[in-house]
């Protein structure tokens, strides 16, 4: 496995320094306590019979950039309503490294995190082929793993997907069918998005998906625009919270509100950057040049790939408990900024007050929320923060189905979800 090297913030004149072959003892870096599986347990102990359906059904629901602690910004009932009925990440939901959008959504269905997944990053050069991956890249080699809606389909089971990273990958038994995924388009209305999702209960019972995901891109847009403590969030907020109450009252309209399991979940948190927490890379070290072409990103997440030939000192080993080294798409160089920070070249720098993510997972302001409602999940209870690599396999639980190999833990769904009758 090729070493990484990582560079805290404080320490980013090192990162220079290492380029010109100087190694130098690396700063302290404090890593985040693991929580005790502990939980606060109903009085219930076994999972709801179906009423209506004839057999698990979940909605995995994404609010991209939905930080913990947003949904108390501002009466939402809705969101508090699954979570009073439900069981709810007491103090959040952890976002695999690098908290970014692509990374974790495609952690949250395959279970993967993104050094075995392959989606290192939201944007990112091969350093083999030369090929870059974009937000809009689809071809199959980029997507590794086995997401949720191909472990459903190689079951027999019926997948829907309404927006989320990868879905659109045509790979294994899933061939992304019309009439089940919708291709991405921001301008759909939230509405819209909902109606499509609630019209698939009104299929003949066997034509009804096990499986389904929505997307919603708020409030991250507005978060980046205007950083997480901005009326604009509060709003965007309330609009999430009433979207989630039509999706309520169309389940209940239906009858199957209460078979249903409900999953809503945030990809990553988001911190504001408009304290002056920046960083020219020309300004750390005058005396070296680092050119454009070496740098994969600036920021949140530094990270510099010097050509052939130019070997880089190591530092320090990437942290393990982030989980981000045993990838070849992974940079040589990984600068790990404290929060809030950014850091740029000054011939490019265009960014002033507004919103960010990316940072190291173990800061507060990056975990986002977990929230389970249905018949698999306790009414009232809380469970302690953990990683959204677990999801994958509390999904194919509820769904009585085999899922593919992953980072999460086996007996994790154990611990969250009711057990049968």
């Amino acid at each position: 496995m090729a070493r990484k090297s990582v560079v805290s913030f404080t320490s980013l004149i090192e990162l220079l320094l290492i380029l010109i072959g100087i190694s130098i003892a690396a700063a302290p870096i404090v890593f985040a306590n693991a929580n005790t599986l502990k939980a606060s347990y109903s009085v219930e102990n076994v999972a709801r019979p179906l009423v209506k359906l004839k057999r698990p059904v979940v909605i995995l629901i994404s609010s991209d950039g939905f930080r913990f602690g947003y949904q108390f910004k501002t009466p939402t009932p809705n969101i508090h309503r699954l979570i009073r009925n439900g069981t709810e990440a007491e103090t959040g939901l952890i976002p695999v490294f690098p908290t970014l959008t692509f990374p974790n959504h495609y952690s949250i269905v395959t279970g993967l995190y993104p050094a075995y997944h392959g989606i290192i990053a939201n944007w990112f050069t091969d350093p083999n082929s030369g090929e870059t991956f974009t937000k809009r890249s689809q071809e199959p080699h980029w997507w590794l793993g086995e997401p949720l809606w191909q472990t459903v389909v190689k079951h027999g089971l019926i997948a829907a997907t309404y927006f989320w990273p990868g879905s659109e990958v045509k790979k294994g038994s899933w061939n992304c069918p019309p009439k089940y995924c919708q291709p991405f388009n921001k301008k759909v209305p939230f509405e819209e998005r909902v109606d499509t999702v609630l019209g698939y209960f009104d299929l003949p019972s066997d034509e009804i998906p096990s499986f389904m995901t929505v997307y919603f891109q708020d409030p991250d847009s507005q978060g980046h625009r205007v950083g997480p403590d901005h009326p604009e969030i509060t709003e965007a907020v309330a609009n999430i919270d009433r979207i989630i109450g039509k999706l309520i009252t169309g389940l209940e309209k239906r009858g199957v509100f209460d078979d249903v399991n409900i999953i809503m979940v945030g990809d990553h948190g988001m911190v504001g950057t408009c304290d002056g927490k920046f960083l020219y890379l020309e300004d750390l070290a005058p005396w070296i040049e680092i050119p454009e072409s070496w740098v994969q990103s600036y920021y949140p997440l530094l990270a510099i790939r010097p050509p052939a030939g130019v070997s880089p000192a190591i530092v320090e080993d990437f942290p393990a408990r982030l989980h981000y080294s045993a990838n070849y798409r992974i940079s040589p160089i990984i600068g790990l900024l404290d929060e809030g920070f950014m850091v740029e070249q000054r011939n490019l720098s265009q960014r002033t007050c507004a919103g960010a993510h990316g940072y190291d997972n173990a800061y507060f302001s990056m975990r986002t929320i977990f929230i389970g409602h249905g018949p698999k999940f306790a009414k009232g209870r809380k469970v302690p923060s953990f990683e959204n690599v677990q999801i994958y396999n509390m999904v194919t639980s509820i769904l009585n189905i085999q899922g593919a190999s992953n980072n999460g833990t086996a007996s994790f769904s154990n611990f969250v979800l009711l057990p049968n009758r």
